[in-house]
């Protein structure tokens, strides 16, 4: 027996109808704008012949302003499941050319089961914002639908990777759940996410302001920080989504997709001598550096526009997936404040959570000075990487490259704060306070006495070294078994190499409790 050809048109014509979404005009307008459609963001996300779809004759439940008579395809929003990278992924994406992409009661239904699928699968989820916000005509309905979203958001958190992709309008309220995501990838143009747009703040101040400085990718990324990646189009969107995903485990309770090498190799690495700065107060290439520890320099770095005294980002060595956080001393002398304490912060979370070991390169003179950072609560920011990597379970190996100063050689994971290794440099210097300072306060009045300025340079200048190699020198921390070892700097890499392996079985156990309270 086979299916009645009346049965079999009428599906074929609602399938015709699905996929035709706003129709072919709006999609032709998006493409003249080099904006992909919604369905075409999945397909190109999922490898060929993988995307399954759910809830594809969902229908809206507005009644009200004419909506009851109106045909919704697919209420707006694409959702279903694919394999990325041979892996199950599961991914929802807003259609604007379908009533802009507006959020009701069953378009926030289709994007919870999306969530829910994911939870219960432990699959990644990736998002594509691209709405005009709440649907109006629903009221409270659509009020409930984000609601609805945002919970299970946080469900999902520290759970299953979250990525969102801001590839079009995401204003007000809607902006929430991305915020909640895990990841944020931004298209340059055609995107926009902010709470309250330009029209809104001149109503309230008075102040006119553009779109691209409230709500902007290149604001996002480098000031507010809420952006992770600019992205230069929807496909580059894309690329960045399937980069980072190669990085991450499906979920909390499986390792990341470690390829270790069959043999580690132990060679040096001569290029690394020719970044070596042992002068404390010229500023040394980390990134270079960062480098020519991963694999063929092969580094995902993350928010690099934004708090850029710190690098964060994901690599591998000889296999092994690895978070690195890394002081800049090229930006504000590679200085913690504000911004980088709370970018460092929430990337070792993250790491934490989904078993993803962490290499700390170090290279930091304190804290920022000044009256901004202080009224600014640096104290409780600063507080944030102290928790975050003693709450850290996961393999901890840190590289003293130069400068570790007072608190901030705590912040960057010094052992006292969990590190299971800590290696030095030669050039390291571990201390309360850099030379110059401490020589101020050590040898203040008997510099005083000396009036000569020439002599007293001199003098200076001997208390300086005098203080480096004796009270600051990593023989000196070794001694009292704070360094694990005083390494070269060309055996870096092996040195990690080893030592992550060695790690990889780490196992700790910490007081049962709720959770921590970090000092939010």
């Amino acid at each position: 027996m086979t299916l009645d050809a009346k049965f079999r048109d009428r599906l074929h014509q609602r399938r015709k109808t699905i996929l035709a979404g706003g129709g072919e005009k709006k999609i032709k307008e998006r493409h003249e704008k080099g904006l992909l459609s919604a369905r075409e963001r999945l397909t190109m996300l999922f490898q060929p012949d993988t995307f399954q779809e759910y809830g594809a004759h969902i229908k809206h439940t507005g009644t009200a302003f004419g909506m009851a008579d109106k045909d919704i395809p697919e209420d707006a929003v694409i959702v279903g499941t694919g394999f990325v990278g041979g892996r199950q992924v599961s991914g929802f994406s807003q259609d604007f050319t379908v009533v802009a992409g507006t959020l009701g009661k069953m378009h926030a239904r289709k994007i919870c089961w999306a969530l829910e699928y994911a939870l219960k699968n432990g699959t990644p989820i990736v998002g594509f914002k691209d709405s005009g916000g709440a649907r109006i005509q629903e009221a409270v309905d659509a009020l409930s639908g984000y609601g609805d979203v945002f919970y299970r958001n946080v469900q999902l958190s520290g759970v299953v990777p979250q990525i969102a992709v801001i590839a079009g309008p995401c204003a007000g309220g809607a902006s929430y759940s991305p915020a909640l995501m895990d990841f944020i990838i931004m298209t340059r143009e055609n995107a926009q996410m902010f709470i309250t747009g330009p029209q809104v703040i001149k109503a309230v101040s008075g102040r006119d302001v553009g779109m691209d400085e409230v709500g902007g990718a290149n604001m996002h990324a480098s000031v507010s920080g809420n952006v992770h990646f600019v992205a230069e189009d929807d496909r580059h969107a894309l690329e960045i989504v399937k980069k980072l995903l190669s990085f991450l485990p499906n979920n909390n309770s499986e390792d990341p997709p470690h390829d270790p090498h069959p043999e580690i190799e132990m060679g040096e690495d001569e290029g690394m001598n020719a970044l070596v700065q042992s002068d404390p107060g010229e500023p040394m290439d980390m990134h270079a550096i960062v480098r020519r520890v991963v694999d063929a320099g092969d580094f995902l770095e993350i928010h690099a526009n934004f708090a850029r005294n710190l690098i964060i980002g994901f690599g591998r060595v000889q296999g092994i997936v690895v978070g690195v956080l890394a002081n800049n001393s090229m930006e504000r002398a590679g200085c913690l404040d504000i911004d980088s304490s709370d970018k460092g912060a929430r990337f070792i979370r993250f790491c934490n959570a989904f078993n993803i070991p962490i290499v700390t390169l170090v290279d930091v003179p304190g804290f920022l000075p000044g009256i901004e950072q202080e009224r600014g609560g640096i104290i409780r920011h600063g507080a944030k990487m102290l928790f975050s990597y003693a709450s850290a379970t996961v393999p901890k190996i840190t590289i003293v490259c130069r400068k570790a100063y007072g608190g901030s050689y705590l912040a960057m994971c010094s052992q006292e704060m969990g590190a299971d290794v800590v290696y030095a440099w030669p050039t390291a210097e571990i201390a309360v306070m850099g030379a110059d300072g401490a020589v101020n306060i050590l040898y203040g009045k008997e510099l005083k006495d000396i009036a000569d300025p020439k002599e007293k340079q001199e003098k200076r200048k001997q208390f300086v070294e005098e203080y480096r190699s004796e009270f600051a020198s990593p023989y000196l921390a070794a001694s009292k078994g704070y360094i694990t070892d005083i390494i070269e700097p060309e055996t870096t890499r092996s040195v990690v190499s080893m030592s992550l392996r060695k790690l990889l079985t780490k196992r700790e156990v910490r007081p049962p409790k709720k959770h921590g309270l970090i000092p939010l």
